[in-house]
């Protein structure tokens, strides 16, 4: 990627390998922020059988070995999780915690809120006000795309 080319907000660069976006919101990264929350107590490091059932019993489908790979190796290259050499072993980082409080807490006290404030019994003025940001958010993401 050359200096004059725009990054993707989504994407980015981490020893020169892609580093896909955790996004906020996202039910597959609620759960494993929520899985992590649960392995801070593991003391030798967890393994990719450890976070696959707390997943899955958070997501209510099945997680495979392929997608816990993957995320992991997400987690991995934004620093969240380290592996020990020589092992299939992670060890969760200083950050791993505030990373998964962070996430938690915001889901459970402003995102499920909001979801479901935008359907009935919610009083018909939150749910216009509601209607309003998502307009002004889609107008301004599509002025971005066309600036790009």
């Amino acid at each position: 990627m050359s200096p004059s080319t725009p990054a993707s907000a989504s994407l980015s660069l981490v020893d020169g390998r892609r580093a896909p976006a955790l996004r906020l919101g996202d039910p597959r990264v609620m759960a494993l922020a929520g899985a992590l929350a649960h392995t801070t107590k593991l003391i030798g490091g967890f393994s990719n059988k450890t976070p696959r059932p707390l997943v899955a019993a958070l997501l209510g489908e099945p997680y495979g070995q392929g997608r816990c790979c993957y995320d992991l190796r997400r987690l991995r290259r934004k620093g969240l999780i380290v592996r020990i050499e020589h092992s299939n072993t992670y060890l969760l980082t200083g950050d791993r915690q505030r990373f998964a409080i962070f996430y938690t807490k915001l889901h459970n006290r402003l995102l499920r809120p909001l979801l479901a404030a935008n359907a009935p019994p919610a009083p018909l003025s939150l749910r216009q006000a509601l209607r309003a940001i998502e307009h002004h958010v889609d107008d301004y993401l599509a002025e971005a795309r066309m600036a790009a």
